[in-house]
């Protein structure tokens, strides 16, 4: 199924299902200074607003038959940023901010929404994020960053872990609405996220971030 054709959405929609789980998604590394705009609206495009038009027809038939189940696989991007991989995190974020509102619409039709977070794990989709400038349509010595010298910058967690507590999200073995996986993430997502309220804009400027750094410390597929 290809979420961003409407002729494959149509055929969806005649489907009989129960649970729908949106996991269409792909991943567009670099800076996003960098970044061809037709490059970044089609991140947006496959990862947010296509699942959503997905989902509404499916939303309106379980709405009617007052029962049904819709996952968001969305990312612990969609809950903290990292550098050159801004464009998937803003997809993330949109999936989060539809899920959320789903949630609240829905409920008074027996509807459940929830969310699956994923941290980074070893399927290869993390690292083909930081290679994908290689069909960029542009002129590369107009780039701010060289990303021959770029990884992804986190130790990535073995696949098979992943597959039980996402199932068991799927199926409504667990009623959490949001549900990262590994758990042992969360404290780390968790503090990212209250950092910004403390944030500065003139913090440390002109010396690069330490996460920026970490891209050009990591080496492909590196194991956690």
């Amino acid at each position: 199924l290809d979420v961003t054709n409407p002729k494959d959405r149509e055929k969806a929609w005649g489907w009989d299902i129960d649970i729908l789980v949106n996991n269409a998604g792909i991943k567009e590394g670099g800076s996003l200074v960098d970044i061809p705009e037709e490059n970044l609206r089609r991140q947006i495009e496959v990862n947010a607003i296509a699942p959503m038009i997905l989902t509404k027809e499916f939303a309106r038939k379980m709405v009617k038959n007052k029962k049904g189940r819709i996952v968001f696989v969305s990312s612990i991007s969609g809950l903290a940023t990292n550098p050159f991989s801004g464009p998937y995190a803003a997809s993330k974020f949109a999936v989060e901010a539809f899920a959320n509102t789903l949630r609240t619409e829905l409920r008074e039709f027996k509807v459940e929404v929830a969310t699956i977070n994923p941290g980074p794990y070893l399927t290869g989709f993390n690292d083909r994020e930081f290679e994908t400038w290689k069909n960029w349509d542009d002129d590369p010595a107009d780039r701010v960053f060289d990303y021959e010298k770029l990884a992804f910058p986190l130790p990535q967690f073995d696949p098979d872990e992943l597959t039980e507590p996402a199932i068991a999200v799927i199926l409504g073995e667990t009623t959490a609405y949001r549900n990262v996986i590994p758990e042992k993430m969360i404290p780390m997502i968790k503090e990212k996220m209250a950092a910004l309220w403390e944030m500065e804009t003139d913090e440390k400027l002109g010396k690069r971030h330490s996460e920026v750094q970490q891209s050009y410390k990591a080496k492909p597929g590196m194991k956690a």
